[in-house]
């Protein structure tokens, strides 16, 4: 004998209050060379993440890479090998990056451990040697790199719209060229770290189950004797958006369609700051927007169209981005104006400003869940000049932010007669189709 149990749909239970945002105790210090240390206590694991961020502006941008490229390969005292031994010993790793607007020095180790990590950090940035060695290796590595993504579409694409969007800017290049990079030799980059590579200005981030003034104290003895006047080179405000014509590049055979679109924003510090998050999260800023559910869900063009506001020192841009199939490139682009036409002319419904609230405030707790994420959401902001207190003023603001908010912030910003539109595909195949939508300008990838 079966016994017949009856199944049905179970509706979810409704989502709970919003937790108020808490932040962790933290401490900072001016040090008497210029650096700000900020060090937060995050009681999880016995680990300490480590975010050193340097203001690097405007700089021959081969030398700028190659410098991150090889800041850790040796000093008077380490070799690159030993560095790394080093850094096992107490359970942890340096990595350096650059970008536009910084240089960043990256790493964790255990909390017993900072001590020496922070004396290996301090050796490095007062004695890197960029011996001609590794630098001949890392520079061909580098050159390996930037080849392998200049034959990816959606590189080829980014790189477009940041010419199209910043034009003259230090921004509108983010990708020095091949031949740039063979040409720089040790020497350079000594030059370059004197010039650059200075405490004035510079912002170093400790988080983890430490005591916040230990840290502090930790981060004096190793980090006081760093010094150098160097050079500020500060950048430019980036110029506004200037709509135009559609440029579509050329990329002959191309079976789908890189489609990238660019709209003002604001820095985070904006009153509209909040409400224009939100209305980015329902444009298709996560994957329940309307962009999403058009486009992937309903229509099948695409596999993940995605919106997102990135903040840098010199300005704010929402970037919007999608991998279409070539034959639906036109038909991909006319829903992308019809949802931004539909957000920035009509308010949303309530329920649907609601859901993409918890998004945002549910994702702001998140990102402060771990010490590594903590640790760059602190260095972030604080490269900004905020600090963790700003991220409880944000989600109170978010809490707040009504349909007229967010309605009034996608009129503003999101309307498609703000946009910078790029595509990159087979230009024989698409710019009919396009042409019938709107002015095509065309050239060459």
């Amino acid at each position: 004998m079966t016994a017949t149990v009856e199944t049905g749909t179970r509706p979810l239970p409704p989502l709970g209050p919003t937790r108020k945002l808490k932040v962790p105790t933290q401490a900072e210090r001016t040090l008497a060379n210029g650096l700000t240390v900020i060090a937060v206590r995050r009681q999880a694991i016995p680990l300490v993440e480590l975010r050193l961020w340097m203001p690097f502006g405007r700089t021959h941008l081969a030398r700028g890479a190659m410098l991150a490229q090889t800041i850790l390969s040796g000093t008077a005292t380490h070799t690159a090998t030993q560095i790394a031994a080093e850094l096992q010993k107490v359970g942890g790793g340096l990595s350096a990056g650059i970008d536009p607007d910084r240089l960043m020095l990256s790493g964790a180790s255990l909390v017993t451990g900072l001590g020496r990590m922070l004396e290996l950090l301090a050796d490095v940035l007062t004695g890197a040697t960029y011996p001609g060695d590794w630098v001949e290796t890392e520079r061909d590595r580098l050159v390996d790199r930037i080849q392998v993504a200049r034959s990816q579409p959606a590189h080829l694409a980014r790189t477009a719209l940041l010419k199209r969007i910043y034009g003259k800017h230090p921004y509108a290049v983010q990708t020095p060229e091949p031949d740039e990079v063979r040409t720089v030799r040790s020497p350079v980059l000594r030059r370059l770290h004197a010039e650059r590579v200075h405490p004035a200005g510079a912002v170093l981030v400790l988080v983890g189950d430490v005591q916040p003034e230990r840290a502090l104290d930790a981060a004096e003895q190793a980090l006081a004797g760093w010094d150098g006047a160097g050079n500020v080179a500060e950048l430019p405000p980036a110029p506004p958006l200037e709509p135009g014509p559609l440029l579509l590049v050329d990329r002959p055979g191309s079976v789908q369609s890189s489609l990238r679109i660019a709209l003002p924003a604001v820095p985070r510090t904006h009153p509209d700051h909040a409400a224009l998050q939100l209305a980015n999260l329902l444009f298709g800023g996560y994957f329940s927007s309307r962009w999403v559910e058009n486009i992937r869900e309903d229509k099948g063009y695409t596999y993940g169209p995605h919106s997102v506001v990135e903040h840098s020192v010199a300005g704010s841009v929402l970037i919007a981005a999608a991998e279409v199939a070539t034959e639906v490139t036109a038909p991909a682009l006319l829903e992308t104006t019809y949802e931004l036409g539909r957000l920035a002319a009509l308010p949303p419904k309530p329920e649907e400003l609601e859901q993409a609230r918890q998004y945002a405030l549910g994702t702001l707790q998140l990102g402060m869940s771990t010490q590594a994420g903590l640790a760059s959401l602190t260095s972030a902001y604080a490269g900004n000049g905020l600090r963790l207190d700003f991220l409880a003023e944000h989600a109170a603001r978010l809490a707040k932010a009504t349909v007229d908010d967010v309605a009034e912030a996608a009129a503003r910003y999101l309307a498609p007669a703000k946009a910078v539109t790029v595509i990159l595909g087979d230009a024989e195949r698409i710019a009919g189709p396009l042409a019938t939508l709107t002015e095509v300008r065309t050239e060459a990838a």
